[in-house]
């Protein structure tokens, strides 16, 4: 008897268990998707709060971005972000998108 029982239960809970991981997957997808409408941040000019917004940024990270800003100068190249402790490749891969390093607008510039 028990060996009928057993496949019904492990069914049961398989379906019972489907439901959650859809869901989770859902609230995933749609905190991926809301991540980018945070805009570009240009690493230069941002406040260590306006680098808390970007994903996988926090307020320790952002402080310790603003302290190498400050000791080194301004980033020339977004890809200097990965010598800030904390920063890794796989999560300035994540960043790339949402990050830069421009200068003020050319139309300033030339306007002088």
């Amino acid at each position: 008897m028990f060996r009928h029982c057993l496949p019904a239960l492990v069914v049961v809970s398989l379906l019972a268990s489907a439901p959650r991981s859809a869901a989770a997957q859902t609230t995933t997808r749609a905190s991926a998707k809301a991540a980018p409408a945070i805009g570009v941040v240009n690493l230069n000019t941002a406040s260590a709060t306006d680098l808390e917004a970007l994903p996988g940024i926090g307020a320790k990270t952002a402080a310790r971005i603003v302290e190498y800003r400050q000791k080194n100068g301004p980033f020339k190249k977004i890809e200097e972000l990965m010598n800030v402790r904390g920063v890794g490749e796989k999560n300035f891969l994540k960043l790339k998108p949402q990050i830069s390093v421009a200068a003020k607008p050319e139309g300033a510039a030339a306007a002088k």
